[in-house]
């Protein structure tokens, strides 16, 4: 079935969700956020400052929907639930007298007409790299799946430092953009809005608060309340998540792509005093064309890579793994091992005084994907069951 007609099929399924669901949105504020890298941390952060601020607020992530005082799982793998899932989670919140919702919103959500029918107040843009284009294709076509969002909502907020941003604003025409940079002063929201100090680590994580920060400028919320949430606010889960500190450190990240690469690998190279050990894959059956790209960033920083398995669905890991050092971009000592679990074990074997071991790709997912069936698999529980053997 060609992509259109399975978008067709999409927007009618957006159409009775909303009949059958029948929530009045319009009590709600919505806020949608897309972009390549930094969705779930700019959605959780936004989430963090209403919530300081006094505001009643429920948040749907990859991670989870938090409604009320209640966690829902959205699923495997899962960025934007379905049109269904998405109606009911909004009517949820509605029953628990939320007035703002707060969305991540990805690309495919945004082509196949899942978010049809929710009337976003407000859209933001984190950045937009090469990523999805074994779906889109092209990055036009990507850019403007995108865009979809920032045309929708009625005001939008882009990332000025990003190499998208004149692209967007071509895309959306005379519409008013909110910007928000950590180099122009004269952006909507600037560095001079950051606290002091925070507690995540690197410049992506500071751009990640400037556009939770515009979202919440632009809905009132006083600096400090802002300010506040910002110093307090400790990445969520599967985001530079140290789960060992010892003699070594262990680090889980869902970083899965060549710009996450670029953002976390040479801010973790800060932190270590010894080697920088990363593990990490590709997942199979999506986008091959990132892979050299991975295996390029990794390269640059790591001193020691491992490539397993990443959820490889039906493909070999090992030809993934190939994929990927065909982009090294120097010698480093290399070990391929399909096994995931096996890959941890090693890098844990080889970590001394001093080193990171950073593992990439899964975060905070509770399986892997083999030949199209999901297995219980958690990156932490392998760590601690490893070290827990061999203490």
């Amino acid at each position: 079935m060609l992509q259109s007609a399975k978008n067709k099929y999409h927007l009618g399924q957006a159409v009775l969700a909303k009949i059958k669901t029948r929530a009045n949105l319009g009590k709600l504020t919505i806020i949608g956020i897309t972009g390549t890298d930094g969705k779930t941390t700019t959605a959780t952060l936004l989430y963090k400052i209403l919530t300081k601020a006094g505001i009643k607020t429920a948040v749907v992530t990859t991670i989870g929907a938090y409604i009320g005082d209640k966690f829902y799982e959205t699923g495997f793998h899962t960025t934007t639930p379905s049109s269904f899932a998405l109606q009911k989670y909004l009517k949820l919140a509605l029953r628990e007298n939320c007035t703002h919702v707060v969305i991540e919103t990805t690309s495919h959500a945004l082509d196949q007409n899942r978010t049809w029918g929710i009337p976003f107040k407000i859209g933001i843009l984190t950045n937009i790299t090469n990523e999805h284009l074994d779906y889109h294709k092209t990055y036009d076509k990507y850019a403007r799946a995108k865009a979809k969002l920032l045309k929708r909502a009625q005001k939008r907020i882009l990332n000025i430092d990003d190499a998208s941003y004149d692209i967007l604003k071509k895309m959306i025409g005379d519409k008013e953009v909110y910007g928000y940079s950590l180099h122009n002063k004269n952006a909507y929201a600037t560095s001079q809005d950051l606290p002091d100090k925070l507690s995540v680590i690197g410049e992506f994580n500071k751009q990640n608060a400037l556009a939770a920060i515009a979202a919440a400028k632009l809905l009132g919320v006083s600096s400090k309340d802002m300010k506040d949430a910002v110093s307090e606010f400790t990445a969520p889960d599967g985001r530079q998540e140290v789960i060992h500190d010892n003699e070594f450190r262990v680090i889980v990240d869902f970083a899965h792509t060549p710009g996450s690469f670029d953002k976390i690998l040479p801010e973790i190279k800060k932190m270590t005093t010894g080697r920088l050990i990363h593990v990490f894959g590709a997942a199979g059956k999506r986008d091959a064309l990132k892979r050299p790209y991975m295996g390029n960033s990794s390269s640059k920083y790591a001193d020691i890579i491992i490539l397993t398995a990443e959820d490889p669905r039906g493909e070999n890991v090992e030809m993934i793994n190939t994929h990927i050092m065909a982009g090294f971009q120097k010698e480093v000592e290399l070990h391929s091992i399909s096994n995931r679990r096996e890959a941890i074990k090693k890098a844990l074997s080889l970590a001394q005084k001093g080193d990171i071991v950073l593992l990439t790709g899964k975060g905070h997912e509770k399986t892997i994907n083999y030949d199209g069936t999901e297995i219980p698999w958690s990156d932490k529980e392998a760590v601690f069951e490893v070290l827990e053997k061999h203490t």
